[in-house]
């Protein structure tokens, strides 16, 4: 990629419009999944069927996240994110449309290739961005995504309770976020190909770079939706709590997470990469350990939540990782996004198949274990990333700025 050299203010207001970007792709996530009990109404679909058609998400993006680091050779990967961006967030329309189940289901592919690609592509420049300020950004970038999605619930949740008709809340709130996303993409950065560099293949597999730090990443997602899906279930049927409290579980989880990756990057920029995801590692495997033992609500509360503490900045990290380990960033990070979204599709229904054949306790003790490879496993995180995020501003000064 032929590079604009930034000065510290241009690269700042990067930052912010990247982060933005992040932002607007959560709140897509969180508007949708407020609303999936109307649209299951209105597709008129059994629990077992919209669990079919919620598979459609993870597989339309990993069928088409390979192909995202070729939009971006081929226009750039500014106006790539601004053209992928834009037909994510426009297809949050989609899936209220659907009148039946093959239709839902097609909506929620290309709902889930639309956000695959977009995905790798903010991801990609996320990780440029980290490399000239010369410092960690991706945790506070993801945190800001989870703060987008937590804006869209909340936006989603008024919308139900006052009993509007998700295909006009979701057309406002598409039209919303579409005219910011193409506003905010005007600041990221703006990488071109080389006139000389080769194109990357139409589609490929993940390199192999991008195999071991995808399993990390796959490690922390599979507890990640493992505690999503089942935290409520297994404070419930476990240890016999009330609706309410098992609910609460599910949203200390998810809280943790948002604040953790929100000051995870000043953390990383202390202690480095391999050092926080091993001792998060230990956090996520203590928690693992609560579930596991607990006889009181409290303590698997605490476990859940220690969890989400523990996991929260793996997934930031594999992605910056993954765009410092070789000449193609895009292609990298689209090589561990597809192992991540690998995990978050089979994790559910792998946690179900271990607790109906055993017990959810010992689904969770499979947690665990997952949770001690990333402690194992950190050092994959170890790449010439952190090196050329440090070298970057003196590169810059050298340079000079240039527009």
């Amino acid at each position: 990629m032929s590079e604009v050299v930034y000065d510290k203010h241009r690269l700042k207001r990067a930052r912010i419009a990247v982060a933005t970007v992040f932002c607007v792709h959560g709140a897509v996530a969180g508007s949708f999944a407020t609303r999936v009990p109307w649209i299951q109404d209105h597709a008129d679909v059994s629990a077992g069927m919209l669990g079919l058609a919620l598979a459609f998400p993870a597989i339309g993006a990993s069928v088409a996240m390979p192909f995202a680091s070729r939009i971006s050779h081929r226009f750039g990967a500014r106006t790539a994110l601004r053209g992928l961006l834009a037909m994510w967030t426009l297809a949050l329309i989609l899936p209220s449309l659907a009148p039946n189940l093959p239709t839902l289901c097609l909506a929620l592919f290309v709902y889930g290739a639309t956000s695959g690609m977009s995905d790798v592509t903010m991801n990609a420049i996320g990780v440029e961005t980290e490399t000239r300020m010369g410092k960690s950004i991706m945790s506070g970038l993801h945190g800001m995504w989870s703060v987008g999605a937590l804006i869209g619930s909340a936006a989603g949740t008024v919308a139900a309770h006052l009993g509007s008709d998700a295909r006009l809340h979701h057309a406002l709130a598409a039209a919303a976020l579409t005219a910011l996303g193409l506003t905010v993409c005007q600041g990221v950065l703006d990488l071109q190909a080389e006139p000389e560099e080769e194109a990357p293949p139409r589609f490929s597999l993940p390199p192999k770079s991008a195999l071991l730090i995808g399993a990390v990443g796959f490690c922390a997602v599979f507890a990640e939706g493992a505690s999503l899906d089942w935290s409520a279930v297994y404070l419930r049927d476990v240890l016999d709590t009330s609706a309410g409290v098992a609910a609460a579980s599910t949203t200390g989880f998810t809280l943790t997470m948002a604040i953790a990756r929100l000051v995870g990057d000043a953390v990383v920029n202390r202690f480095g990469a391999v050092r926080t995801v091993r001792a998060g590692g230990v956090l996520a495997a203590v928690g693992g350990l609560l579930v596991v033992l607990a006889s009181h609500p409290a303590m698997a509360m605490g476990g859940f939540a220690l969890m989400g503490l523990g996991i929260a900045v793996v997934v930031p990290l594999a992605f910056a990782a993954a765009g410092h380990s070789g000449p193609n960033p895009s292609q990298a990070i689209a090589g561990v996004a597809t192992i991540t979204y690998t995990s978050s599709l089979i994790a559910p229904s792998a946690i179900g198949a271990l607790a109906q054949a055993t017990s959810l306790v010992t689904s969770f003790g499979l947690v665990t274990l997952l949770a001690c490879g990333l402690t194992v496993f950190a050092g994959v995180l170890r790449t010439g990333g952190r090196k050329a995020a440090q070298s970057a501003p003196a590169d810059a000064a050298a340079h000079g700025p240039r527009s």
